[in-house]
Formats: C-alpha cells, structure tokens, sequence
C-alpha cells in the first residue's frame, strides 16, 4: 500500500514536481504518453460522432450521427466509441475537427520569471489510421494514477482502463466516461462556451458558471456546461474550493489586509486557498485547529443562484450531468471520509455538503431513486467530529432553509417506506434499508442544527445525578449499594455538541416536524427494540430507529416504551424465582397491592413504602391490585380504577399537599404544606408506576413539573401556568420603558402566602430590603423571583417528589426518548376525543358487525353524547376516561353481542376494553340502558 498523500485542499505534487501540475491532461512527456493520448484523442472523436454527427447532411457513414438522423445515447455512444476505436472504423474528419480541442498550454517559467506558453500542435488526423499498437489504452509500470478522478458529466458508463502492475493507486477512483477533449492536441477553433471552460477547473465560481451557461444558451450548444459539471460536480476536491464567500479578507502579495466586497477571481482563489490551507495544515499538525468554530466559507446564496440557474434551463443533458455527478461523487467521498483525517479535523473539507445540499433538485424523482441516497450515504459516514461541525455551520442557516432539507429528507424517506416493499408481505425490514437509514442519519444533523440555532437554556437542576442516588439510598435507609445501574447512554452527537434536547425552548423548526408517521407506523417497534438493546453503544452495526427518537412519533416511542418497561418486569421475575429456588426466599413475581377501596390512599402509600424499604428493585415488578372484599381478578382494569381514585384523593384540597389555580386548572406543589417528605416521596412512586405499568392518569401538573422531572430548573416561561397574573407582572415590569425605580418602589423583598391565607415574606439576597428595583438589576431581580418560586419555594417537596419518581424510571429510557411535552403525553394521554376514529378502529365480535342495527344506533347514541358521557362512556369500557398516546384510534375496543333483547344492562371487560351489549330491540331502550350503565358504574364483580 502507498502511503498516504497529502490530501488537503490546493496541494501540489511531490518535492520533485513542485512546479509542475501533475494532471491527466498534461501533455505527453514519453512515447507511452503519446500514444495514450492519440487514442484518446480519437475515441473522444468518435463519441461526438456518434453524438454530434460530422455536420454533413449528406454524410454516408454509418457510424454517424448526421447519416442516422437519430444520434445515440451518451451511454450507448461511449460504448461504441471504444469499439469503433479497436475496429478503426471510419472516421469523418469534419466531426475530428470541430469536436476536438486546442491542445493544453503548459506555462515554465524563464530565469527572468516570466510565463512562456507552449502549445502543442498536430496535423489532422488521417480517417481510418490507427495503429493497432494504440487501439488499447495502456498506463505504464509506475505511472501515477493519483488524479484520475470522476468524470460524470456525460451521463454515460464508466470505462475502466486497464493499467500494469506497479501502477500507484493512492487515490484511484472510476473515470466515468469519455475523456474530455483537453487531452487532444490538434489545433482546432473552439466554441465561445468551449473557451471559457478552458482546462479542466478544479473549483468554480458563480461568474463562470453563469457566463458559461449564458453562452451555451447563445450558441444553443449545452455539450460544454455538461463536461464543466461533470468535472467539478463530481469531484469533492474542486467543490471545496467553489463559491467562496465574497467578503473574505487575506492577506494581498505585499502583504497589506484587504477586504474584498467582490466576487474574488479565480487567481485570487487559488492564491487565498492554497495559503490558507498550508497555514491549517501547519496548524493541525501542531493541534492546534479547533473544528468547533463552524465557519462557513461558502456563499451559499451564490449556490442557490447557481443550482437555480441550472434548473431553469430545463435541459435534461443538464440535469443528467448533475445527477450522475452526484452520484459519482457520492461513491467517492464515501470511502474518502474515513480515511482521509482532513475530514475529521478541517471544516472546510464539509464544504462540498453544505454545497450539495442547497440543491433544490434533489427533492425531485430523478434525485430520489439513487443520487440522494447516495449522498446521505456519504453523510452518514462523516466522523463524528465532522457530524458536529456541519450542525454547528447549519445552526447559522435561517428556519427557511433548515427547513427545506428537512423537507427533502422526509420526502425521501416517505417516498422508500411506500414504494418499498416492507411489512408482513415480506420479511424485509425498514432497518435493512440504507437510503432510508442513511436519511435519518442525516436528518439528525439537522436535528441538532435547529437545536443550536434556537433558544437554549442550558440551566440544569442544582442536584447531580450522584446526590440523586444518595438520597434514595437514605430514603431507603441503605449505604453502599453497589447494584450497577443500566442507565442508557447519552447520544454521542448530543455529547459532542453539549446540548440535549432538553436544553432547547424554541428550536429554529418544531420538533413535530421531524415526526415522520409513515415510518413510525411501518416500524417493527418490537425488532427495532431487540436491535437497540443490542446496539447498547451504537456499536454493533444493527440500525435502530430508538437511537434517532426524533424521527419517531410518540405513539411509537410509547411502545418501544412498553417493551423496555416488560423486559424488565420479566428479569425481576425471574430473579425472583432464581432467589426462591437458590435462597430460599419467598416466591412474589408480582408487585401486590391490596387496599380497601374507602382507604385505598392510606393503605397504598403503607404498602408502597414498606416494598421500598424492604427491596427497591420490587417496585419495577409487574403491578398487581386487590380490592378488599371484590372479586375483581388484575388484568389491567384494576389497576387503572386504582390509579384513578388515588389520584383523585392525593389532589384533594382537603390534604393540602397541593394547591389548585382556577385560571389555569393545574395543580402546583404547596410550599408550605404540613405533610412529610415520604409523602411527596410515594406520590411519585405512583407517579412512575403509572408510567411503568402503561396506565394513564387524570393528573393536572404544569408543564414545568416534567421539565423538572427531567432535570431541569423553572423559568419565566413557565410561570404562566403556575401564577400567570405574577407571570404577566414581572413581564411588563422587563418591558417597562420608564424608570421603574420610581413607577414600582419595590426592593428585593417579596411575599406570599401559607394555606392558613397569612403573609410570609422573603428577601432574595443579602441586604434586599435597602436594594431597590431599578432598569439596571430588574433582571436580575425577575431571575431571582421566579428561580424562588418554582426552584427554591418547592424544593423540598419536589425533591423528595422527584426521587419517587426516579426509584421507578431511574434505568429507563424515558429521558433520552421523550421530550417533556411527550412525557406529559404520556401520563394524561391525548386532549383530543375523537370518536370517530374510534369508530373506524372498534372491532366487532360475538355476532355483530359494522352494519348491524343495534352497531349503527350505538354510534349515533354516542356521538351525541357530551364530553363528559363520552368520558363515562371511556371509562366504563376501558377503565379511564384518558385518550391513549396516538388518540382514540390506537384503542382497541372491541363491542361483543351478549344475548338476545333483555333488561341486562350493558358490562365491560376493562382489562381487555370489551363491552358486552345485548340486542336490545330499540334504539330508545339502547340509550335508556347504556347511560343507566355508564353513570352507576364503580367496582368490580364476577359475571
């Protein structure tokens, strides 16, 4: 193998060939290059031929196109050139002559430092004269192939060319297509597009882009704009080095500063680049080079002006050359990214991705099929650090333009999910396919990118994770247990750029948005999750859709959810039965409750602390509940009934634990309540359980009680729902123009209330009273009220809250899949009743179907009902009125016939959300009995 190459951007040739440009197209310096370069000359004159045609409407050659009238494919014509070439079949000299191009000048310097060109010149070429000795391309032993890189601008296929041994091979990539005419030598007259191309361009600029274009337009001759594409589109090295930002400052030859408000001609670019990368590369070798800066080079409004000029020229040649270039340059930088360091330590080498992907095109079907997928391939390749900085560059970009990539990605990954085949129809899973995988894998960068671009608090709470665990174990009166805990890791992107999405408020796009329902709803959450549990560390080369939460909707985040939370029921049990049978212990695979319904608070809460003293791990045990004196057997209704009256007694006014707000309807922690920690302790044990056990819960918490759950710290924005009258206060007191040391009067002294309605006030830092308000301190006087109220005020109750909570979750999933608005989600359910979609989802057993009689009077009974029988309705038949994660539709109620016409009234089986309706023979008796059923409907008996 051959050491690697100095890669960076600009770099030269070895010691040896300093001064000289070592290029495909440099002119032959040896009989072997000679020949090499006459049997290019003339395939590329037979591919115009075919092509292009000689121009001679009377032209008898076969091999022709003016002779055919048709002309050939470019893939078709690069496979006859060759052929034509190794049978030298006529050739019609006109089409030699105005196809072929100047030869290449080489420029030498003179002792005196001036440029001399010479220019190599060739007679015309004689038809059907071609040694047999040349029919073959050949590259001698130890020719360098270090720059023969794609040429994909001709949408033909790619030609391999043979090469002997001892070739070096360093940075070998597919040449894709004919050879462009800079190799020729015969002095021909060139076309006005044909001339500013000139040799082959390793960058561009949106000047010569768009003059070429302009020219190609005149001359009705686009064969130029498609090599120009080809050549640099597919190459990463010249797009790195394209559309550079016109304000850009350098240092100029006498070495004076200038700051250029112009487009920067490509002299000045080359000179710039190559000094600036020998600078880095100096630098990076000193490591010192940070890639964290995200500086981007690109004048990406340039590029948009570019890819929207080449759009409305509606050429297909055009767009073919564009994709293919895509295409090629995706199965280049592919492999390039990972071993080539610069990628890893140089953000200007992501300047071809930030490039690439202002292509509006690549939203259209031709871009879909293989040239997108390829170069999200490519992006989901990038080492990590790279991953980082390209976020960091896109967090600069506007809502708008984040937007649109996003837009394109779903496109992409909707257009694979439904024109795949995937499902129960075939055993190929959505995971198994890379374009849809390789999406997602880009998809995150732009995640993070609207993460960093938005709003970020990054307040965290005052408590580490390892006082956290101390206090648990003092709770549990325990010191050093040593029980390892399995806590998922944090995302590595996440790691690398020190954010999370919990430190984001208002990200640059919706976090909705990066929902994609149509993967959620095609994804095998129970694979998904067995590959995520493999892929503890991302490591194990199993895609799991889990480690990109964002992409998923809640409803199926809730059941890669269930499945963690019934893995690890099913290990507690069987630890149990390993402890009975090795130590003798007493076999309890379950988590039994038993309480007497008229004090089922009191006895909960008992039995709940005595199972956490006792053996914490008991608690994620499968949930089992007994009520006193019922023959109620727990399939799940039990538990929810149980769930829904401790709640119902724990938010009692009476208890005091809590306050409730009418303007809001939301219920917040009383600071100065008179119950113990413990209390507040085994509410968020049952709080967790709830969670655990996949019950939903009627609980009215502000948003901020999840954000602190989640370990965050209150802020002004989440004061509206706890007090929204001080809320509105504090922000017109920011706002207030005026001076507010004399509109106020106040000083850093507050005060408030107990529950027996008397005043308590307190001072928000040393010396408060003597510290008046004014335009100076007012934000600091507002952090310091609101950090009081919803941190400091509550703290001891919330504390102890929170570390119920965490005993339950504490290795758990919850806080790297779901966001707070999720987690709230998926304690109280969906807001939104929409009994049609339960309509559409209800199965029917027993004997009825959707077009029974007594099937269609029960729909039109219920959808005149009002919310609050719909609830009773809901919770007759599941045993909630909560609407599950994903709506009504995710409800599998299934309506069951249960006899002939009687004065029954209607049952239910809550575990299995079963209701039993008899016939009854008219629609009034219907709704006589249902309401009669759904209204006195408490306890559980035996049918």
């Amino acid at each position: 193998m051959n050491p690697p190459r100095d890669l960076s951007l600009g770099a030269r040739a070895d010691d040896g060939e300093s001064n000289t440009e070592v290029n495909l197209r440099s002119p032959a310096n040896s009989p072997d290059d000679m020949k090499r370069a006459a049997v290019q000359k003339r395939i590329e004159q037979y591919f115009y031929q075919l092509v292009d045609g000689c121009g001679n409407s009377k032209c008898s050659n076969e091999h022709c196109a003016s002779s055919r009238g048709q002309p050939l494919s470019h893939n078709e014509a690069a496979a006859k050139a060759l052929a034509l070439c190794k049978a030298q079949a006529q050739l019609c000299y006109q089409a030699s002559l105005t196809t072929t191009k100047q030869a290449k000048t080489t420029h030498s310097k003179n002792v005196d430092g001036s440029d001399e060109a010479s220019t190599s010149h060739a007679s015309p070429p004689e038809v059907n004269t071609v040694s047999s000795a040349t029919a073959t391309p050949k590259i001698s032993k130890g020719a360098s192939t270090s720059n023969l890189t794609p040429q994909a601008g001709s949408d033909i296929s790619v030609m391999e060319t043979p090469r002997n041994e001892g070739a070096s091979t360093s940075d070998q990539t597919p040449v894709v297509g004919i050879l462009p005419p800079e190799v020729i030598g015969a002095p021909v007259k060139k076309t006005r597009a044909e001339s500013q191309v000139g040799k082959q361009p390793d960058h561009l600029s949106e000047k010569k882009l768009i003059d070429v274009i302009n020219s190609c337009k005149s001359e009705n001759n686009f064969s130029p704009l498609v090599r120009l594409i080809g050549e640099v589109f597919s190459s990463w090295k010249a797009l790195n080095k394209s559309f550079l930002k016109r304000a850009f400052k350098t240092d100029t030859p006498d070495k004076e500063e200038t700051d250029f408000e112009r487009q920067l001609s490509e002299k000045e670019q080359e000179r710039m680049i190559d000094e600036k990368e020998k600078d880095e590369d100096e630098t990076m070798a000193s490591g010192f080079l940070s890639s964290t800066s995200g500086k981007l080079m690109v004048d990406v409004e340039a590029v948009q002006r570019v890819f929207k000029a080449l759009e409305d020229l509606e050429e297909e040649r055009v767009t073919n050359a564009l994709l293919n270039a895509i295409i090629a340059l995706s199965q280049t930088i592919v492999v390039d990214v990972r071993w080539i360091p610069q990628f890893q330590s140089n953000p200007r080498f992501l300047n071809v991705f930030v490039i690439i992907m202002e292509n509006s095109s690549l939203q259209s079907p031709e871009f879909l099929e293989v040239a997108y997928p390829s170069f999200c391939k490519a992006i989901g390749r990038l080492p990590l650090s790279a991953q980082a900085t390209l976020a960091r560059v896109w967090s600069k970009f506007p809502a708008t333009n984040l937007r649109k990539k996003l837009e394109s990605l779903q496109q992409l990954i909707t257009f694979k999910v439904l024109t795949e085949n995937f499902g129960t129809s075939s055993s190929r899973m959505v995971n198994e396919d890379e374009s849809i995988t390789s999406a997602t894998k880009c998809m995150k960068i732009i995640f993070y990118a609207s993460l960093l671009g938005g709003t970020v608090d990054q307040s965290r709470s005052s408590n580490t994770q390892e006082e956290e665990d101390r206090d648990i174990m003092e709770f549990l009166g325990a010191v050093g247990n040593d029980k390892d805990k399995k806590i998922p890791k944090e995302d590595p992107l996440s790691k690398e750029l020190s954010i999370s999405v919990l430190d984001s408020t208002t990200p640059l796009i919706p976090f909705e948005e990066f929902y994609n329902e149509t993967l959620s709803e095609q994804v095998e959450m129970g694979e998904d999750f067995a590959r995520y549990k493999k892929d503890g560390l991302g490591q194990s080369g199993q895609f799991s859709f889990l480690h990109y939460p964002f992409v998923l909707t809640a409803a199926a985040k809730n059941m890669g959810l269930y499945y963690d939370n019934r893995v690890r029921m099913y290990n507690e049990r069987r630890l149990t039965v390993l402890n009975s049978l090795v130590q003798g212990e007493q076999f309890n695979p379950y988590l039994r409750l038993k309480v007497r319904r008229n004090h089922v608070i009191d006895d909960a809460l008992v039995r709940l602390e005595m199972i956490a003293m006792e053996n914490a791990a008991d608690l994620k045990k499968q949930l089992y509940v007994e009520f006193e004196g019922e023959q109620g057997v727990d399939e799940g209704g039990v538990s929810k009934e149980f769930f829904q009256l401790v709640i119902e007694d724990i938010f009692n006014p009476d208890i005091g634990m809590f306050t409730f707000h009418e303007a809001t309807g939301l219920y917040w922690f009383n600071p100065t309540s008179f119950e113990v920690d413990r209390q507040f302790t085994l509410i968020g044990i049952v709080l967790g359980l709830a969670i655990y056990n996949n019950i939903i819960l009627d609980i009215q918490f502000p948003m901020v009680v999840y954000r602190k759950l989640m370990g965050k710290k209150g802020v002004l924005s989440d004061l509206a729902q706890v007090e929204p009258v001080l809320s509105n206060s504090l922000k017109y007191l920011l706002e207030c123009e005026e001076n507010v040391e004399d509109v106020f009067m106040m000083n850093f002294v507050i005060s408030y209330k107990d529950v027996f309605g008397n005043t308590i006030t307190h001072t928000l830092m040393e010396n408060g009273e003597n510290t008046p308000v004014t335009n100076a301190n007012r934000q600091d006087f507002v952090d310091k009220y609101v950090d009081f109220t919803l941190n400091k005020s509550p703290e001891k109750q919330f504390k102890a809250f929170k570390r119920g909570f965490d005993m339950v979750t504490d290795e758990s999933p919850l806080k790297i899949w779901f966001r707070p608005e999720e987690v709230e989600l998926l304690v109280c359910g969906s807001r939104h009743f929409d009994f049609d979609a339960l309509e559409e989802a209800t199965e029917y057993d027993g004997g009825y179907t959707k077009e029974s009689t007594i099937i269609k009077y029960f729909w039109e009974i219920v959808h005149k009902m009002d919310d609050d029988q719909k609830k009773k309705l809901l919770m007759f038949t599941t045993g909630s009125d909560r609407v599950p994660v994903g709506g009504l539709a995710k409800l599998r109620l299934i309506i069951a016939k249960n006899g002939a016409d009687s004065d029954r009234l209607p049952t239910s089986h809550t575990c299995f959300n079963v209701l039993l309706l008899p016939e009854y023979d008219s629609k009034e008796k219907l709704e006589e009995r249902l309401l009669k059923a759904i209204t006195h409907a408490k306890g559980f008996g035996m049918l």
